[in-house]
């Protein structure tokens, strides 16, 4: 079989691999870069070994040594997507199993695509500057030369110079801190993560932090501002985390911390080994970080294979919540990831090569393939499996065996799926009606459309369907009686399926309004529904709320579908583009970049933040 390539990289893990890195950062916040060195930890997999080369973006690289020798380099060409390639030329020659250290000192751009550097009157304090990475997917390059692909693991120490009021914190186990030696006013905070991992997941945040501990193996840091509620919130870490080791094997990670971050961050949550990040909208949702296992322990081997984290993450955070509360509260979080599916597969288009299950990433940043596919069309894929094979019980064996086997690797669809079909080896018949190419390799909706227990949605499509259905005259018969017995969740389903339907008149919007104040919600994902549908109804006043919405938060899933709703109000598109690029330069990169590519801004308007 030939050996896998990672499309998404330089470096060429079929002949070396980095099996550790040793880090050294100097974090300097009038310039904003850091000023870093870094010495990897290769292990050689050919004879006459003496090139390798390493993946950057945008990096100053000032000198390269091999075990302790200067050695010659030289930057390659610039590719829009992959960065530069850091082609290095070890002095001597060595054979397959031999290890050599090659350290890096170099230094990030200003505008390096992994960073995201706030100026204190962006943060909740207004004091002090703050600084937070985001290497998912192929950022890691932009803060460390590296071999930056899933397809390698490795284990990482690291030191971190930052000012004295300030505290930096990493995706790895805290290990003590000192005054700088070099500067009195700095303080060098120490990490170690001896679990390998890839170099997505490395992870650095320095701001004005405090800590709340909230369980034996875990604590909630954030500015000061919010760390008593975040605290509140993720009190209930503990008792998660244990019903996720039930499930599927220990937690092999030591600390388990979560950071809320600025509301810029673009993601609702990154899963960084011992951090997770997390943003304030997800307050007041727990997280199920399933992602420990089905992405950090067990990784996709390359971004082609997405999928394989995603929709085994969701799999498991829907059986965690059948759990806590009932099958049938799983049945109806599937159908609401059903329709999100639907949703996204309308807006790509079904014959978009991104509503593949397993997408060709040649050519293309996997930042602009990101969406609910992986998520949904992986997770629908595992429920239709559980059906074939015999239940939820039967198929979390599967899940369960699946992760015991691969822990610590990468894999691949193909890896996954001999392994299905050895563990069901007494079924490899009903596998094998499966439509895998279409599943897998075909664009679109699923082949098969799972059947859920609808119970817990029936009151929701009830009363989405008396509002579409409704006349002026019977607008009289709603009252804030209909959401009663309503769940936050049936509230966010109610409002999902009006989505799916044409957009309501102005007048039933306002009474809706007027019968449920929606406005006075604070819960991000009703927020976010329900702005949209009073943007789809034309609802001028609905303007001002949304834009407030897409400034003070930089969540892409609510961000991007917001800011098309309000492009599509022609009527105000000058007002948001303008929104838009006033507000660029405090929005992440990742965010801004597909935001101005929503609003088709002119590329040669929006280059810089």
């Amino acid at each position: 079989m030939a050996a896998v390539t990672d499309s998404c990289s330089f470096s060429s893990f079929s002949k070396c691999i980095t099996k550790h890195l040793n880090l050294c950062y100097h974090v300097d916040f009038d310039s904003h870069v850091l000023k870093g060195r870094v010495a990897l930890t290769v292990e050689v997999l050919e004879d006459k070994f003496s090139t390798l080369t390493l993946d950057t973006r945008d990096l100053k690289i000032f000198k390269v040594t091999a075990n302790g020798q200067e050695a010659k380099f030289a930057l390659g060409v610039l590719d829009a997507v992959k960065g530069t390639p850091l082609e290095i030329s070890l002095p001597f020659e060595l054979s397959r199993g031999q290890h050599v250290i090659v350290e890096v000192t170099y230094e990030t751009s200003p505008k390096a695509s992994a960073l995201q550097w706030f100026a204190p009157e962006q943060t909740a304090g207004k004091k002090h500057p703050y600084l937070f990475s985001q290497c998912q997917a192929i950022h890691c390059r932009a803060m460390v030369p590296c071999q930056d692909t899933p397809s390698v693991k490795h284990t990482y120490y690291a030191q971190v110079s930052v000012p004295r009021e300030l505290v930096a914190l990493m995706s790895a186990v805290r290990d003590g801190q000192e005054v700088d030696p070099e500067d009195s006013n700095r303080t060098i905070f120490r990490f170690r993560q001896t679990v390998p991992m890839p170099s997505y997941l490395i992870a650095i945040v320095v701001g004005a932090l405090e800590y709340r501990k909230v369980g034996p193996r875990s604590s909630v840091w954030s500015e000061k501002e919010l760390v008593d509620l975040a605290a509140f919130e993720f009190s209930e870490t503990e008792s998660m985390l244990r019903i996720a080791e039930d499930l599927v094997g220990p937690y092999v990670w030591q600390q388990y911390d979560i950071l809320v971050l600025p509301p810029s961050f673009p993601y609702g949550g990154m899963e960084n080994p011992c951090l997770t990040f997390a943003t304030p909208t997800l307050l007041p949702y727990l997280t199920y970080d399933s992602w420990f296992w089905t992405g950090n322990l067990v990784t996709n081997k390359t971004w082609e294979h997405f999928w394989l984290n995603e929709g085994h993450t969701v799999y498991l955070e829907r059986m965690i919540g059948r759990f806590l509360q009932s099958e049938q509260f799983r049945q109806f979080m599937a159908i609401g990831g059903w329709k999100e599916l639907k949703e996204t597969v309308n807006t790509l288009g079904a014959k978009s090569p991104f509503t593949n299950l397993v997408i060709n990433l040649d050519g293309v940043d996997p930042d602009d393939s990101f969406s609910s596919i992986p998520y949904e069309k992986g997770f629908a894929l595992l429920y239709h499996l559980e059906e074939l094979m015999g239940g939820p019980e039967v198929f979390m064996g599967f899940i369960k065996s699946y992760i015991q086997l691969f822990a610590y690797r990468s894999v691949t669809t193909e890896d996954w799926k001999n392994y299905l079909f050895s563990y069901f080896k007494d079924k490899v018949d009903i596998l094998n009606k499966v439509d895998w190419n279409t599943w897998m390799h075909t664009p679109g909706m699923p082949p098969v459309k799972p059947q859920y227990d609808t119970t817990l949605a029936d009151a929701c499509t009830a009363l989405c369907q008396r509002w579409k259905k409704a006349s002026e005259e019977d607008l009289a018969n709603f009252s804030p009686n209909d959401l009663k017995a309503f769940s936050s969740h049936q509230l966010i389903e109610f409002l999902a399926q009006l989505l799916q339907e044409e957009a309501l008149p102005l007048t039933h919007v306002k009474k809706m309004q007027e019968m449920y104040n929606f406005n006075n919600i604070n819960n991000s994902e009703i927020r976010f529904r329900w702005l949209r549908v009073c943007l789809r109804a034309k609802w001028e006043d609905a303007v001002p709320l949304a834009l407030k919405m897409v400034t003070e938060q930089g969540r892409m899933k609510f961000t991007r579908p917001l800011y098309r709703e309000l492009y599509n109000f022609e009527k105000f598109r000058e007002k948001v583009v303008s929104n838009f690029m006033k507000n660029r330069p405090s929005m992440h990169q990742v965010t801004a970049s597909l935001v101005a590519k929503d609003l088709k801004v002119d590329q040669t308007q929006s280059t810089g933040f």
